[in-house]
């Protein structure tokens, strides 16, 4: 049930291009779940045929890598490569460049898998003269072993100081040579953006794209900032300044705005949209705006469902989480019911707690730690950033007394949840223990 909602895309490449994307999966794309495959050149057409039936896009870490997977496989999925890019070429020269031999400094740099105009472009830029750089013009996508000769016979003739190329094959082949050589890598900035187009192109998200989103917004404390309002004008245009704001960022959504009495409101979106406003389900630009021209928090409930009647009751959930998480946030609940968030609202999150893991919430609950417990928790975290806290602070966080916290915190150590972190040491009576939340440290 875990993946049941998550987007499958597969893969393919080397060990190291393999890691960095599963990294930038896992910070950035909770709604992709990888499918990963450690292949060679040769084993990539292979490794691409066994994952047709699993995943519904392809991602292949190479330049020779794609080539052999578009010419030998037959698919109808999209099939994309990380794109060779500027960025990746600067921080690879530059890298070279301190390793270069004072006595081969006249010397040209040799490079392969750009084109000689892409070179001259880079040069341009970074104020170098394109005669600066051998460029390899040979055949398209060329073998490991065609690329090194050619690398090789460039320094060993004096002609290169050192080599530039996409393969890390190559590079670690010219390195057990003595060669100097530096592997041009993507950077996570790259394969965000060939992320973003694998995910567009998947089946599943384009019919997610248009599906009805259902919001609830809460007003956080609305009746005690109405009695500090002098009159009866005061507090209507205090509420019509709120609805001018709110109706405002709707429109930027697209989007349709209904109020249901007093603080709280009901709006229509698209799914697709929702998440390009919130980059991907990470922050909440109303938040700050309103924070900033009225002091006010919001708490933002967003429901998914397959239906308009499920998405509305999605959303009142998700309120209600935030509520009990002591506002100022955003919860999503989806289709199975699990959550995303939370979101902080008048700032942006120092830490991404983008998903709540239902293995976390059902560990939480057998140790006898409320919903409303761990939302709390998450949210005092986001803001944050700390782990580690005293038995004061966390009463005041959970809204019990010390001692009622005390027998919590035993009850949690006994099921692993928390460990006690150390001590802090106070001018009278004994030093405070700290305990600190473990079971949030992979959060």
């Amino acid at each position: 049930m875990e993946n049941a909602n998550r987007i499958l895309i597969g893969v393919l490449g080397s060990q190291d291009l393999v890691n960095q994307v599963l990294h930038v999966i896992t910070s950035s794309f909770p709604s992709l779940h990888p499918v990963a495959r450690i292949c060679s050149e040769e084993e990539a057409p292979a490794a691409a045929a066994a994952l047709l039936d699993q995943v519904e896009a392809l991602l292949v870490t190479g330049p020779a890598l794609y080539r052999r997977v578009k010419d030998q496989v037959i698919t109808h999925l999209p099939v994309h490569a990380v794109p060779l890019t500027d960025t990746g070429f600067i921080s690879a020269l530059y890298r070279l460049q301190k390793r270069v031999q004072p006595g081969r400094s006249e010397a040209a740099y040799s490079i392969d898998s750009f084109s000689t105009s892409a070179v001259g472009r880079i040069a341009a830029d970074i104020g170098e003269s394109p005669g600066a750089f051998r460029v390899y013009d040979g055949p398209p996508y060329p073998p490991a072993e065609e690329l090194v000769r050619y690398h090789a016979e460039a320094f060993l003739s004096g002609v290169s100081q050192g080599a530039l190329t996409t393969e890390s094959e190559v590079a670690a082949k010219l390195g057990e040579r003595g060669i100097p050589c530096e592997w041009i890598k993507p950077t996570d900035q790259n394969i965000t953006v060939v992320l973003e187009r694998a995910l567009l192109s998947t089946e599943t998200r384009r019919s997610k794209e248009a599906q009805i989103l259902v919001g609830m917004l809460n007003v956080d404390d609305f009746g005690r900032r109405l009695r500090f309002k002098g009159s009866e004008h005061d507090i209507q245009r205090f509420k019509l300044d709120i609805h001018r704001m709110l109706i405002d960022y709707v429109e930027s959504l697209d989007g349709y705005l209904t109020p249901l009495g007093g603080d709280e409101y009901l709006f229509f979106t698209t799914r697709g949209i929702f998440e390009r406003e919130t980059v991907g389900y990470k922050t909440v630009p109303l938040a700050r705006e309103i924070w900033k021209s009225l002091g006010l928090s919001l708490s933002m409930g967003i429901g998914f469902g397959r239906s308009a009647n499920e998405a509305g009751t999605h959303a009142r959930l998700a309120l209600r989480r935030c509520k009990e998480a002591g506002g100022n946030t955003c919860f999503i609940v989806r289709e199975d019911k699990t959550l995303i968030g939370p979101l902080e609202m008048a700032d942006s999150l120092s830490r991404d707690l983008s998903m709540t893991d239902p293995a976390l919430l059902r560990k939480a609950e057998e140790a006898g730690m409320t919903s409303a417990y761990l939302s709390r928790l998450l949210a005092t975290v986001a803001r944050t950033s700390k782990l580690e806290y005293e038995v004061h602070d966390l009463a005041a966080i959970l809204g019990i007394t010390v001692r009622s916290t005390h027998r919590l915190l035993l009850q949690w150590m006994d099921h692993d949840l928390i460990t006690i972190a150390g001590s802090v040491k106070v001018p009278k009576g004994r030093p405070k223990q700290l305990f600190r939340l473990s079971f949030l440290e992979d959060v």
